[in-house]
C-alpha cells in the first residue's frame, strides 16, 4: 500500500471518525467509552492548538481511490504549567482493516519530525495492558515502558490497567 502523511484538514472529519468509531464499538483497544460525531471531529480539527499535531495516513491500493487509513494526535501534556512545554501527549490509531501494513510506522516517522520542529523534546502516552499489539508498536519506535496505572479506566464495568510510555526525541 502506498501511503501518503499529512496534516488533518477539516473534511477529514468523516474519514477519521470512520476509523474511531469501529474501535471503540470493539471495547478493546481505546479508552475512549462513546462514539464521535462527524460535527464534533470537525470542530476539534478547527480548533486545534498550534503546537498541536495531527496527521493522517492515507493509503492506495491498486486502482481503489485514496483513503484514510489511520491518524495520529498530539497536544501538550498540560496547559496549566510551562514546566510540561516540552513534553506531548501522542494518540495513534489504524482503521481496524489496515492493521500491520506499515501505517503506524509511517505516521510516527512524521510525528516524530513536526513534534521536534514544534519544541517538543518528549513524547508520553498510555496503552491499555491488555493490547500487547499496540505496546508492541510503540516499544519498536523507541519508546520505553515506566510504570504501570491499575485500574486506570473502566470500561463497560471492567477495570483496564493503563502502561505508561515515553519517548525522549
Amino acid at each position: 500500500m502506498n501511503l501518503t502523511v499529512r496534516d488533518v484538514r477539516p473534511d477529514d472529519a468523516e474519514a477519521v471518525v470512520a476509523i474511531l468509531n469501529p474501535i471503540i464499538e470493539t471495547g478493546l483497544y481505546t479508552v475512549f467509552d462513546a462514539p464521535v460525531t462527524v460535527e464534533a471531529e470537525r470542530a476539534y480539527i478547527e480548533s486545534l492548538p498550534e503546537r498541536s499535531i495531527f496527521l493522517v495516513a492515507a493509503g492506495k491500493s491498486g486502482e481503489e481511490p485514496e483513503e484514510v487509513v489511520g491518524f495520529q494526535s498530539m497536544e501538550p501534556f498540560a496547559a496549566y504549567t510551562g514546566a510540561f512545554a516540552h513534553v506531548g501527549v501522542l494518540g495513534t490509531y489504524v482503521s481496524l482493516r489496515h492493521r500491520r501494513l506499515g501505517v503506524a510506522r509511517a505516521l510516527f516517522q512524521r510525528s516524530f519530525q513536526e513534534a521536534r520542529r514544534k519544541g517538543y523534546e518528549k513524547i508520553f502516552t498510555f496503552v491499555r495492558a491488555d493490547n500487547p499489539a499496540a505496546l508492541a508498536a510503540y516499544l519498536a519506535q523507541g519508546f520505553t515502558t515506566i510504570g504501570t496505572a491499575g485500574r486506570q479506566a473502566k470500561i463497560r464495568g471492567r477495570y483496564i490497567d493503563e502502561i505508561l510510555i515515553e519517548k525522549f526525541l
